[in-house]
Parts: structure tokens; sequence; C-alpha cells
């Protein structure tokens, strides 16, 4: 007897199942978003092929009325237009980038490639774009102080390696300016530091490009960009394949790392746009009721691991862009909600001349305090202090017809401080200086000064080699450039 009859049809119905599992069929098209049914297989973060060889990331799944599998997915590099009846092949696989020592000092796209090249050894590996966040049991106190040469920062809100520190400020304030500046800081240290830039234009990217390049400070930096000609794919997909990144060198080198997202409110438009092809219910200001799920797992990827994960950190630097100074909107509350502190920025400082224009009030670090050498925690201490009761003492004088002596001389007093507080873009300082700086001016040196004069004084101080602090007192450093100078 020949069972072969008998096993054609099992055969055929394992092929038939297999199919359905593999295989999907697209039901609608949108600009870089496509609708599939089928491919019983899908999972989130999971690959397919279309019929013209472009590749697409699964990014949502969800039933229909007549409980259909419906899955929402993002064409990568759409090729040739698609029509409705195309079919899909499932890879089995997660989004990954192809990673490696070629990507330092280098610019690539959302998707990996290499827009510019640095022309190292060329050890590329594969790393998934999207990865779970490390637990509680894999994560480890911050204990090292990241340094962003910006003497406001360090002394008031410092950061620690592993922090996610929010950056947040309306329009042309200086948020990419304290970016630059961190990255320009960590030219002689061991932090690599990568750049997202999310939905700005071309111009502004060059702009920050070349100023690094003028610096020298490219050696140790990678940028990612998806630019606003972009599509809202790309936009959304450079901030997961930016973290990944640095994640990679967390992993592999132990690493501490640093990564700025700028910003996530491009990136939040962005998620809205592709939502609302996908025609999926939106919420508030029409964003998807995930947007804050889409924020926190990226941003929880961040930490300082621990000893048996090789102790590597990843810092992240996200940035918000806030309308009329209104830190209370939707994304900006969101992610304040997930970072660990906040850097705010005002306008009206800005414009009124005090760069960088920190908000000392609504700028806050949760974790940072705990990694600021005690030096600094030392002389910063009786700073805030003054600088406190000189914003208390400013808002009271508005109302006040006469103030008394006293409270004249402490409104000095806090006017040279904030003196000392102003800082030029692209000129970070370093610890040491910035502690000679606090210390002078605790210990009145500047009391003899105008205020029109601080900022020259802490000038001509900047241009004493660094070894004539090491034989010389900075006080009596201060006192010659006093006397010399201004005849104090």
């Amino acid at each position: 007897m020949n069972p072969q009859p008998q096993t054609l049809p099992i055969m055929l119905l394992v092929t038939i199942e297999k199919n359905i599992l593999i295989y999907g069929v697209i039901i609608s098209t949108g600009y870089g978003v496509v609708t599939l049914e089928g491919l019983l297989i899908a999972f989130i973060s999971g690959v397919f092929t279309t019929q013209s060889f472009s590749i697409g990331l699964v990014v949502n799944l969800y039933q229909n009325d007549t409980m259909n599998l419906l899955i929402g997915a993002l064409l990568l590099n759409p090729r040739n237009p698609l029509d409705q009846g195309s079919t899909v092949h499932a890879l089995s696989s997660l989004a990954t980038i192809i990673l490696g020592d070629c990507t330092i000092a280098s610019i690539l796209d959302p998707v990996g490639n290499l827009i510019f090249n640095s022309g190292r050894i060329n050890m590329q590996y594969p790393w998934a774009i999207e990865s779970p966040a490390p637990g509680i049991i894999d994560r480890q106190s911050v204990t090292e102080a990241l340094q962003t040469g910006l003497i406001a920062i360090d002394s008031s809100i410092p950061i620690g390696c592993g922090q996610r520190e929010l950056i947040v400020g309306d329009r042309q304030t200086g948020k990419t300016s304290i970016s630059i500046d961190s990255i320009l800081n960590q030219k002689y240290s061991t932090i690599f530091t990568v750049y997202t830039s999310l939905g700005q234009s071309s111009s502004s990217i060059l702009q920050v490009f070349l100023s690094l390049v003028q610096k020298d400070a490219i050696f140790y930096l990678s940028m990612l960009m998806a630019t606003a000609s972009s599509s809202a794919v790309h936009q959304y997909l450079c901030a997961y394949s930016g973290a990944a990144l640095p994640e990679f060198f967390v992993i592999t080198g132990e690493l501490p790392p640093l990564l700025i997202l700028d910003d996530l409110s491009r990136h939040a438009c962005a998620y809205r746009e592709i939502y609302l092809l996908l025609r999926r219910p939106a919420g508030r200001e029409a964003y998807p009721g995930e947007i804050f799920f889409v924020h926190s797992r990226l941003l929880e990827r961040s930490a300082k691991l621990s000893y048996n994960l090789g102790g590597g950190s990843l810092t992240c630097f996200p940035v918000i862009e806030t309308l009329a100074g209104d830190v209370s909107g939707y994304i900006s509350t969101n992610v304040i909600s997930i970072t660990d502190g906040q850097i705010a920025l005002s306008a009206d400082l800005f414009l009124s001349g005090i760069l960088p224009a920190i908000d000392v009030g609504l700028s806050v670090t949760r974790v940072g305090s705990i990694a600021q050498w005690y030096g600094m925690k030392y002389v910063a201490g009786f700073y805030k202090l003054e600088l406190a009761h000189f914003v208390e003492l400013q808002s009271f004088s508005q109302f006040a017809a006469d103030l008394g002596q006293e409270s004249k001389n402490r409104l000095t007093k806090g006017l040279r401080l904030v003196e000392i507080l102003k800082q030029s873009s692209r000129s970070p300082i370093s610890l040491t200086r910035q502690v000679g700086i606090l210390s002078l001016a605790n210990q009145k040196l500047l009391k003899a000064l105008s205020i029109k004069d601080v900022g020259l004084f802490l000038n001509l101080y900047l241009d004493i080699p660094a070894w004539t602090l090491l034989l010389i007192p900075p006080n009596l450093v201060a006192k010659s450039i006093l006397c010399c100078v201004f005849k104090a």
C-alpha cells in the first residue's frame, strides 16, 4: 500500500499554515506607513520585506471590528510605490543597526548608513535598535560626576554619569549651546558623546558640526541626523538608533557615553503624524495615548550599570522646546516625570544678556548632587544660599521705595555673583578653575570691583596658565590682578 496519497493533504495543510504565518497582505498605504493583514507571527519591532525589496518595521498590533489581526508598520527605505494587495514576507528578526569603531567621528542616518565616514577600522556588529532597559538588579547608584564645563550647572545643578537630565526652554534660548559646551568639555576625558538631531534644519546641523570641527572635538563624537525634510518615520526611528549607538559602547567597551536628543518635542510630533496616518485613535492634543511609553522606553535605557555588567553608564540629555515658557505642556510634563531633573532656560534672562539663561527656581537635579565633588560642594553651598537670598531680595526691591544700606550691599553682591555665572558659548571651564572662581567669590575679594569689571577680571583670571595655580594660591593670583590691573 502506498502511503503517499494520505500524507499529501497533511503536507499541503502545513504549507498553508506556514504561509499564513510568514506572509501578509497590504490593505492600505500612507506616507511611509502601511497596514497589513495576515503575518500572524508579527511582533513589535519585527522586520519584514516587501515585493519591491523595501524593509518594514512593525510598530502596532490591533484588531478590527471583525476581530481580525491588523498590523501597523513603517517603511524604512521605500523604493517603489506599493499598492494594496502586495504581499510581504516576515524575516522573524528584530530591527538592527550595524555598529562598530567605524561609527566614531562619523555621521549616520537613522538606519545606520554612513553619511560621513571617519575612515577607522571597519569592525561592524549588528545591534538591536530597541532593547529592554536594564532592570533594578543590573543598576547601581550614580557615583561619578559628569562635568559640563558650565559653572552655573556644575555648581548648582550637578549631573552624574548615568543620569537623565532634561534641558527645557523656548526657541532660541541656548538649549543646543549647552549641549555643545558639554561635548567640548569631554575633549580630554573618556566620555564618548552621541549627538542625535531630530527634525532640525540641515543648516543648523551643519553649523553644529562645523563648530565642533573648529574646536577639534569630533574625534570622540558620533552624530545621527534626521533633518526636517526627512520623513516622520526616520525622525521617529532616529531617536532609538541614537540610543542604540552609545548602548553598544556601554556594553562592549564599558565606557560612560553621553547621549543628547535634540529634541524630543519634534520626535513626539513625528510619532503623532505616524499614528494619524495609521488611523489610530488620538488622545490629548492629537497625540496617541502611548506617547508616554514611547519616551519612557527610550530614556529608561540610560543607567549606571552594576559592576557585574562592566560598570559602564549612559547619561542622557533630552531636549524639549516649550512655548512662551510654559513647562506644563503635555510632552514636557511627561518627560519631566521620566527624567531625574531638568535645566530650565528662561527667555527673559536670555534677552537680558545672562548666558546661559538658566532659571535657578525651576531647575533641579535629583541624583547628581550625590556624585558632586566635595570641593565643589563646599564652595558652591555658600554661593547657592547667597544667590537664593539675592533672588528673593530682588523681587522685594521692585515694590520697595527705599532700601537700607545692608539690603543695597546684598543686591550689589548678588549682581556680582550673577556676573560670575555669565559664560560665553563654546568656552567650557575646567573643574579646578570653577572651584577657584567660586572660592574667590566667597572670600570677598571682588568687593572692590564694580559690576561691569567682574567679567574682565574673570577673563584675566582664566588666561593665567593652569600650572601657575599649582604653585601660587588662587587668592594671591586674584590679588595680583586686582592690584596691577584695577589698582584695587
